[in-house]
């Protein structure tokens, strides 16, 4: 079995999930780290290489990014989770409230209800809010975000406080503790955040 040790604010995963493990000499967090990252570097490959960069506003895109970075690793890749977690919505409720989030920043964009910035932001935290996957939300949720700003904005990706957010440390905290303060619906120290 792999000792996960999960920085702060990471989900745990069940037994089940930790048997949806690929590749079975992993033993540490450390080497599960540098798989997933192996594999997240193809599906940035991916991106690159679509031919429709603007349609990603849809749940066949959210499930199909998750499983391009992450179905090297593990067997449920790009499958939404089939148990609920100390974070995000009961897992019944995670096909609707990612259709009503898609909704939300399609109306968002049509309307400017916020700049290109504010609205990258609420889909990053609405969609780790809702969790959709056993594994690797925050990840995926920012590599969704910097998707929207480069493919349907034209901009440069967000710079996600200069740092690692995936091992303990100051950038993770105050990604964190931006996190946090969204949920009370005080948006700014996120949009501070992922552009320092």
């Amino acid at each position: 079995m792999i000792d996960t040790g999960n920085p702060p604010g990471a989900t745990p995963l069940s037994e089940d999930e930790l048997e949806g493990l690929k590749i079975k000499t992993i033993k540490t967090r450390g080497e599960l780290d540098r798989w997933e990252q192996q594999n997240i570097g193809e599906a940035m490959e991916w991106l690159d290489k679509r031919k429709n960069k603007s349609e990603i506003l849809n749940e066949d895109f959210v499930m199909k990014l998750h499983t391009q970075m992450f179905h090297k690793v593990w067997t449920w890749a790009g499958t939404f989770r089939k148990t609920n977690k100390n974070i995000g919505v009961d897992k019944f409720k995670i096909a609707i409230d990612l259709r009503h989030l898609l909704d939300d920043v399609k109306f968002w964009i049509e309307n400017k209800t916020f700049n290109s910035d504010g609205i990258a932001v609420r889909l990053h935290h609405r969609i780790v809010a809702i969790h959709c996957f056993p594994n690797g939300n925050g990840r995926h949720a920012r590599l969704i975000a910097d998707t929207l700003l480069t493919d349907v904005f034209g901009l440069e990706p967000f710079t996600w406080g200069n740092g690692d957010l995936t091992s303990k440390g100051d950038v993770r905290k105050k990604y964190i503790e931006a996190l946090r303060a969204a949920d009370r619906h005080d948006y700014e120290p996120l949009e501070k955040f992922v552009r320092s």
